[in-house]
């Protein structure tokens, strides 16, 4: 038997209706010896149908998935859904408050925390009570990330490579759904088991993550990207009953391999900053500007499911990174990394 969280929500998660409140963090300091730590919290649940957990805030200076939560928090009423849909829209509240990536607390990173620790830091018993507490009994969890304040990403979901052909069908179609332009397929994910994607696993609940925009700020594109992707993916677990429109756009399928498509910089150097365009990488790399690469910062590339290759992600110049495609060979400082 798992051993007793301390942490408690101050509002009723099984009850029909529309309720806000808090997840409490008992939080015993010099400032405050009965404090606590308040993680905003929605419940809204009508009737019988799918139980959904979407999140954002897991780091807390990645905004769009704050953003698009709260709205839809405002806007959705009980007659609106068939179901359970729960909502902690800044997760990390300490980082988010702070604009963090980690808790200022404990610097801790809430996505490496899991399956945590019930009598550990605020971090880990934050994660603990999310994996054992929360999760158990939902159909669907959705993880909204961006690139906080050190990466742009193109708008791209991401799922982990399950052996079960059924439950990867189905995850599948959660990707589509979203219809960003990128999606990617973990299939040997460097968290090593500690991210929420994988807490949801453990917990037999279907999962899929985001990363929209970035570089420490909100774009109007990225914002409607992303709150169209949310009521998409409650259209497609039934959660409401709408149809999934048709869009003209398509999502490309990538797969992330292991952490060696992963290389540190050797050296401080300027690399250009690229925007890769969907079908064809070497006609449309634009070397836009130049961005410095630090020691021991990484470059990343993902690879193609389809015929050819293309990157699911850029980095912003400021964010001392850059990226490399492999299917094309090298006319800049980028270091090609082999598939």
């Amino acid at each position: 038997m798992p051993t007793r969280s301390t942490l408690r929500a101050d509002i009723d998660l099984r009850a029909p209706g529309k309720a806000s409140g808090f997840v409490r963090i008992p939080h015993s300091v010099q400032r405050s010896a009965y404090g606590w730590i308040p993680v905003p919290i929605t419940c809204i649940q009508n009737g019988e149908g799918p139980s959904v957990l979407m999140m954002a805030g897991n780091h807390g200076d990645e905004w769009e998935g704050q953003i698009g939560l709260g709205n839809l928090i405002r806007s959705l009423q009980p007659t609106d859904i068939k179901g359970r849909l729960v909502i902690l829209p800044s997760v990390n509240f300490p980082a988010a408050m702070a604009g963090l990536r980690t808790s200022p607390i404990d610097q801790g990173n809430l996505n490496r925390a899991f399956p945590g620790d019930p009598h550990g830091t605020v971090t880990a018993q934050l994660a603990y009570w999310i994996e054992h507490v929360l999760l158990p009994g939902f159909d669907y969890s959705f993880d909204f990330h961006s690139g906080g304040s050190s990466l742009i990403y193109l708008p791209s979901t991401l799922i982990y490579r399950v052996p079960d052909a059924e439950q990867m069908r189905r995850a599948m179609a959660l990707v589509q759904a979203f219809a960003a332009p990128i999606g990617y397929v973990i299939k040997a994910p460097s968290s090593g088991g500690r991210s929420f994607t994988a807490a949801s696993l453990r917990q037999g609940v279907l999962s899929l993550a985001t990363e929209v925009g970035g570089g420490g700020l909100v774009t109007p594109s990225s914002l409607a990207l992303m709150e169209r992707g949310m009521r998409r993916l409650m259209s497609a677990t039934g959660l409401v009953d709408l149809p999934l429109t048709s869009l003209t756009e398509t999502t490309r399928m990538t797969e992330v391999g292991t952490t060696t498509m992963f290389t540190p910089a050797m050296t401080d150097c300027l690399s250009p900053w690229s925007r890769l365009a969907p079908r064809s990488c070497k006609a449309n790399l634009q070397h836009a500007f130049t961005s410095t690469v630090r020691h021991g910062v990484s470059r990343c590339c993902c690879h193609s499911i389809g015929p050819a290759s293309c990157c699911a992600s850029v980095c912003r110049p400021c964010a001392n990174a850059a990226i490399a495609c492999s299917n094309w060979p090298p006319t800049s400082p980028f270091k090609i990394i082999a598939s």
